[in-house]
């Protein structure tokens, strides 16, 4: 049996595990304070270099007070990892924005941490629906936003290579340069139809069909899986303003027609979805999943998403 989680107050039975990483291109207040203040009771740790956070939950789910909630102070990335963790000990799960998107606690009414903090304390939650990811037989992953493969991946691993010289603003800036400058179509596989493509991007509810790139969900519960298919049939700069998620970056774009034309761009609403990649010699080989990439062993791969409802249980406003 599990402490009941006391979500009117104190943060008693709340475990907040903390990613030392996550925004730190961002400029924002440490929430220490705002956590001792309104959640004295509440377990707050850091992950250490070379932590796991699986293996620190595992260990507290073993401990002789199990946390009755899972909190998660990051990114995107960090936040499916928990929530994937709370699917399978059955816990609700704390978001709590610490990186430098924070798609998922956005579409969730979360906007900072005291808004968190705020749907916490009123014990407000939805069962949220997620994806669930697999490559070449690998064990599934859990993603709440979106899966891509393409010219986004290669930008993302083009910053975390100059991530560490340069940061991740500055290296996102220069990545896009490079990536504009170099990217090359893939070809997919769909249900034995060949195409070649810029980006294919899975995301999980319905989503704003003028956008190409749904790194951001619009809805929470729906177990549909909306999927966006960037033909190759323009040019690299329309590629990469492709990737543009704002919503007003993205009538800007599309008013100075560099916008791919919506005949590009093919949408798919199903439950499940299935592609076999094959990046051409010489380009990237990864996938992307809610912003962390993963790196299949072999040049070609298969990646398989299926929507999952009531996923799993997100406190929200």
């Amino acid at each position: 049996m599990h402490e009941a989680a006391d979500s009117t107050g104190s943060g008693v039975g709340l475990l907040i595990l903390r990613n030392s990483r996550s925004g730190t291109a961002v400029i924002r207040r440490d929430p220490a304070d705002e956590f001792a203040r309104r959640i004295p009771d509440a377990q707050v740790r850091t992950l250490q270099e070379g932590e796991d956070l699986g293996e620190v939950v595992a260990a507290s789910m073993t401990s002789d007070h199990p946390p009755a909630v899972l909190g998660i102070y990051g990114g995107d990335g960090s936040v499916a990892r928990m929530a994937e963790l709370a699917r399978r000990f059955a816990l609700p799960l704390l978001v709590l924005p610490g990186g430098t998107y924070n798609h998922f606690a956005r579409s969730a009414g979360l906007d900072d941490v005291d808004a968190a903090l705020d749907a916490f304390e009123s014990g407000r939650t939805v069962r949220v629906s997620a994806i669930s990811t697999a490559c070449d037989g690998a064990d599934p992953t859990l993603a709440l936003n979106a899966v891509s493969v393409g010219s986004y991946p290669e930008l993302i691993e083009e910053r975390e290579r100059l991530r560490p010289r340069l940061g991740k603003w500055l290296g996102g800036i220069l990545a896009a340069w490079r990536t504009m400058r170099t990217a090359e179509p893939l070809t997919i596989v769909v249900d034995g139809e060949r195409a070649r493509v810029w980006s294919v991007f899975v995301g999980i509810g319905r989503n704003d069909p003028e956008r190409v790139a749904t790194m951001q969900r619009a809805e929470l519960t729906s177990a549909i899986l909306d999927v966006r298919i960037h033909h190759a049939r323009g040019s690299r700069v329309r590629a990469m303003a492709a990737l543009a998620f704002g919503r007003r970056t993205t009538a800007v774009l599309r008013a100075l027609g560099l916008m791919p034309p919506k005949q590009d761009v093919e949408r798919l609403l199903v439950p499940a979805f299935e592609m076999l990649v094959r990046p051409d010699a010489g380009h990237s080989t990864v996938f992307v999943h809610d912003g962390e990439l993963a790196d299949p062993p072999g040049r070609a791969f298969t990646v398989r998403c299926t929507a999952v409802a009531d996923a799993v249980e997100v406190f929200a406003r």
